[in-house]
């Protein structure tokens, strides 16, 4: 069993998301981003697949004990603080970009929307100055 292993299966008994995660991580002042995070729950036969450390899961240990049973100075019961990992949503995450369409690339027109119905175009023919030989 390696530390993946080990990892995982902490994540399914203590029902834990990537988010809480992260913020247990923090609070050793371990800072990993969720992209990261996911790499370790990944199948082992999967190309983005990372061993997860000694030191990783060295820093979760001793986060999760500061989150499940608080500080000397703010003692935690650790059965109510499981008991609230179910009811927590996930949270939304925060971005500065405004919401809705963005353009992918400057300089480019938007696309028009054409009717259901076909418009009909006479030939056209072009003048550029040139003559035809017969």
């Amino acid at each position: 069993m390696n530390n993946n292993d080990i990892f995982k299966k902490l994540r399914v008994a203590l029902q834990l998301r990537d988010d809480q995660i992260v913020e247990i991580l923090d609070l050793v002042d371990f800072r990993i981003s969720k992209g990261e995070l996911g790499n370790f729950f990944r199948d082992a036969e999967h190309p983005k697949y990372m061993e997860c450390g000694d030191q990783i899961l060295r820093n979760f240990l001793n986060g999760l004990i500061i989150h499940l049973r608080g500080t000397k100075d703010a003692p935690k019961n650790p059965l109510e603080v499981i008991a609230t990992h179910k009811k927590t949503p996930p949270k939304q995450e925060v971005s500065d970009k405004p919401k809705g369409p963005t353009p992918k690339s400057y300089g480019k027109k938007p696309v028009k929307k054409f009717n259901a119905k076909p418009v009909i175009v006479e030939k056209v023919n072009y003048k550029n100055g040139k003559k035809k030989e017969k």
